[in-house]
């Protein structure tokens, strides 16, 4: 019998696509895309690449942080 050390391992959710992390959060997407899918219920797109129908208020959820890195990265804050 053999045992192996393992590497230790990390214990935050993963807020990958994949498994619903980014359900928990408002995503930004351009104004007129929400507009859009208000009336025809086409998915829209956020800056963080999750497709979906918007149906909540995201006033109630936290911000996404990839999302909000991307947006302040486009803002162009160009001072210095």
């Amino acid at each position: 019998m053999s045992t192996k050390i393992l590497p230790e391992s990390d214990t935050r959710p993963d807020l990958s696509h994949g498994d619903g992390g980014h359900e928990r959060f408002a995503h930004y997407v351009q104004k007129d895309k929400i507009m859009e899918s208000a009336v025809s219920g086409t998915p829209v797109i956020a800056l963080c690449g999750k497709v979906w129908v918007p149906n909540r208020d995201p006033k109630k959820y936290p911000v996404c942080p990839e999302c909000k890195e991307i947006y302040e990265s486009m803002s162009g804050d160009d001072d210095e």
